[in-house]
């Protein structure tokens, strides 16, 4: 079996027949995919079953809740793929996603650990302003050589875990003991995963191509929300992960700070600062990163820097303003070359519509 496709449900049924048929839509690989209802209360388990007696490829695992985490880690522990990967129920592929993917794993002399793609984000889903969009890293991860590891894109991990856009190889995941954390809900299980898998991997490799597309912020998903408490605990977790690997790479510390010190505006944008737990929890944040790279960092505006170093105390470094402007210009440059003028325009509100496509 060269593919194992793991679907963990819970109350999609609007989104699931979508879903599964994009996966069905692979016809060059040895296929599985694991159906995994997580205790849904709607039509969701009728859904999967109905595709399970037109496909001998899908198997549904019907369980109680508990969760994100805990319904993967079940189809990892029952899958018989060389390859896992992971889709979300609201989400869904183009087609011969993982016909593309193993094809490419298989131009490298030795197995990749993980197989590595770009997606499509699709904004404002489900409206009539829906947009896809190209994701963030897409044209950005630039490297000498493939298989590469973390050290040479430390990019891949500073934008959207975007665990679902790759393929792990099986026995990559079983000699690392890399499973998913379990928890009630979604509880951003992915970002851990994604630093598990990507800081210990030693041959990753990258097709530039958008398959997987994703709904950003579908009202009522577990992305939404105030998820700043959440979103601290699992960038600890991260970092701590890197901590147990001894891994200190200043490309990859610099990539995570990145990620906290978004995590960290969002909290502070939602005034948790004013709680005292909250503003005990973001300050801790903050001093596990290097003032250094904060200072230096393009994408913060002077007044988050100030901001840095008043909470954590640290001496502040001297920074200018310039770097920030100018990563600024970059980034609409960027977006207006993959995903068009409207969408660059709008970003910066100079257009509230976001209608068309990329």
């Amino acid at each position: 079996m060269d593919v194992s496709v793991i679907i963990p449900v819970y109350n999609v049924e609007d989104y699931l027949d979508q879903c599964l048929t994009s996966v069905e839509q692979n016809n060059e690989v040895s296929l599985e995919i694991i159906a995994v209802n997580d205790g849904s209360t709607d039509g969701s388990l009728a859904i999967m079953q109905e595709h399970a007696a037109r496909d001998p490829r899908i198997r549904v695992i019907d369980k109680e809740n508990q969760g994100y985490g805990a319904s993967v880690n079940r189809g990892i522990a029952e899958s018989t793929g060389e390859y896992i990967a992971i889709v979300e129920p609201d989400d869904f592929v183009k087609p011969h996603m993982y016909d593309r993917l193993i094809a490419f794993a298989r131009t490298f002399a030795e197995k990749p650990d993980v197989v590595k793609s770009a997606y499509w984000r699709i904004q404002d889903p489900d409206t009539p302003d829906e947009l896809f969009c190209r994701n963030t890293y897409y044209k950005r991860i630039h490297v000498r050589k493939q298989p590469f590891t973390l050290k040479d894109a430390p990019r891949l991990i500073q934008h959207h875990p975007s665990i679902w856009t790759a393929l792990y190889l099986r026995s990559f995941l079983d000699e690392f003991g890399i499973r998913l954390v379990e928890c009630p809900g979604a509880g951003w299980v992915d970002n851990p995963f994604m630093i598990d898998t990507l800081a210990r991997a030693r041959r990753i490799v990258y097709i530039d191509e958008c398959f997987y597309c994703y709904r950003d912020r579908r009202p009522g998903a577990s992305s939404c929300g105030d998820t700043a408490d959440i979103a601290l605990t699992r960038w600890n977790d991260m970092r701590d992960i890197l901590d147990a690997l001894g891994e200190h790479d200043k490309g990859i510390e610099a990539a995570l700070d990145r990620m906290g010190m978004r995590h960290c505006g969002l909290a502070i944008g939602r005034g948790h600062l004013e709680e005292p737990e909250m503003r005990e929890r973001i300050v801790a944040t903050m001093r596990r990163m290097d003032p250094d790279v904060i200072a230096q960092m393009d994408c913060l505006t002077n007044a988050a820097k100030e901001r840095y170093f008043r909470l954590t105390g640290y001496e502040p470094r001297p920074f200018s303003s310039w770097p920030h402007l100018w990563y600024l210009v970059r980034e609409f440059f960027y977006t207006w070359r993959v995903n068009g003028l409207r969408y660059a325009l709008s970003r910066l509100g100079v257009l509230k519509g976001r209608k068309g496509s990329a």
